[in-house]
């Protein structure tokens, strides 16, 4: 049996997702976010080594991060949800399924950390630094690079349905969370593309049932 170790508002919610689309059986067990840190708790260290969710446990099979959990689950339990070989569409999925976490999420994260830091620093004085400091970081670096990463997203998404050629594939399920989170904090008029392929994710009936079971989900 599946276990999927589940924290809250967390990118483990694609994982659930996958699964219901797949129509395997599995198990939730749940963890909440510390209200403090926003940290997983330390409870997931007995689970995985780095504490971080998502992972998974398929009987005395550990797989860890978003990325191999969706191929595992993929090449076992689903074949059907990535492409043919040698066909432009499989080296999009792989594209995509990359580009998830190794391009987008990175600078998307650098902009919660400055946005922390900014909120967090105390006196008064070193909290003017610091909003000085964050906002040059990201002005000169940060914000360039998501810009032509949402650029780059939208003028594919204006022209294919779906991430890696006519059919639903495991690139989706790796590139929804970022682009629900871009949506969810208010960006999505200025990206009308990605705005309707994340709305055409949510009306998926697999994405409701993983909804239902996940609990918290800020990005929905």
């Amino acid at each position: 049996m599946i276990v999927v170790h589940h924290l809250n508002n967390s990118r483990s919610q694609r994982i659930l997702w996958l699964l219901e689309e797949l129509g395997v059986d599995y198990e939730i067990k749940p963890y909440k976010r510390d209200a403090t840190t926003n940290l997983a708790p330390k409870t997931l260290k007995l689970i995985h080594p780095l504490g971080k969710s998502p992972v998974i446990t398929d009987n005395d099979i550990t797989v860890a991060e978003s990325g191999a959990i969706i191929e595992y689950l993929i090449e076992t339990y689903g074949q059907h949800l990535k492409p043919g070989e040698h066909s432009q569409a499989r080296r999009e999925y792989t594209y995509w399924l990359h580009f998830a976490e190794g391009s987008l999420m990175p600078p998307m994260v650098a902009k919660l950390v400055f946005d922390k830091v900014k909120t967090k620093a105390k006196p008064f004085f070193v909290k003017m630094l610091a909003e000085k400091i964050a906002d040059k970081v990201m002005e000169g670096y940060y914000a360039p690079i998501t810009a032509a990463n949402m650029s780059f997203i939208e003028t594919h998404l204006q022209n294919n349905k779906w991430f890696a050629g006519d059919e639903l594939s495991g690139a989706d399920f790796q590139m929804s969370f970022p682009l629900e989170a871009v949506v969810a904090r208010g960006a999505g008029a200025q990206l009308p593309a990605i705005s309707e392929y994340v709305q055409r994710i949510h009306q998926l009936d697999s994405y409701k049932r993983a909804l239902a079971k996940g609990g918290d989900y800020d990005y929905a």
